[in-house]
Order: C-alpha cells, then structure tokens, then sequence
C-alpha cells in the first residue's frame, strides 16, 4: 500500500472499504452512522435504526433521505407491515 492509500485508509477508517464507500464519506456523520449500522445488522425498518444509532427518528429520517440521494440505500415494504419500510445498505464494499 503507497503511502497516499495508507493516507486515504486512515481518512476513512477502514483499510478494505470499496469505491461504493465514496459516495458516503462526503455525508453527514449521522447518515455515515446510519450506513455503518445497516452493514453491521442487514436490513432494519427506521423505527430500528434509531434505537441502534441512539439518534431521534427524524435525524434518522434525514440520514435515510442523504443515502437515498447517493443511492447507497435499498428500501422496500415489509410483508409483515405494510407501513413499515426495511432498508438495507446498497454499497460495495
């Protein structure tokens, strides 16, 4: 690893991220931390992800809407409530 990609690892914090994640390292920390979670636990409703994150449900929301922009996010209907969406991280990693 050149030390410009070492450089570049240390900004992002983590050595084998893919090019999918450049897309989130301009956002705001509270969508990085929304995205982290999602790769962590699969697919969550937003209910979910703000007892995950510890974040309220509207900066959740907002995090959500800025990954939904880069298209980093996946949301569907849930089968089992129709009300309800489950979103899952879209990004290569």
């Amino acid at each position: 690893m050149s030390t410009s990609e070492h450089g570049e690892a240390e900004r992002t914090g983590n050595d084998d991220e893919g090019d999918g994640w450049a897309a989130v390292a301009d956002l705001p920390p509270s969508a990085k931390l929304v995205a982290k979670v999602l790769e962590y636990n699969d697919t969550l409703t937003q209910s979910e992800l703000a007892d995950e994150t510890l974040l309220p449900p509207r900066t959740v929301r907002y995090a959500l809407s800025r990954l939904d922009e880069e298209d980093a996010v996946h949301s569907r209907f849930s089968f089992a409530d129709a009300r309800k969406r489950l979103y899952t991280l879209d990004v290569e990693s």
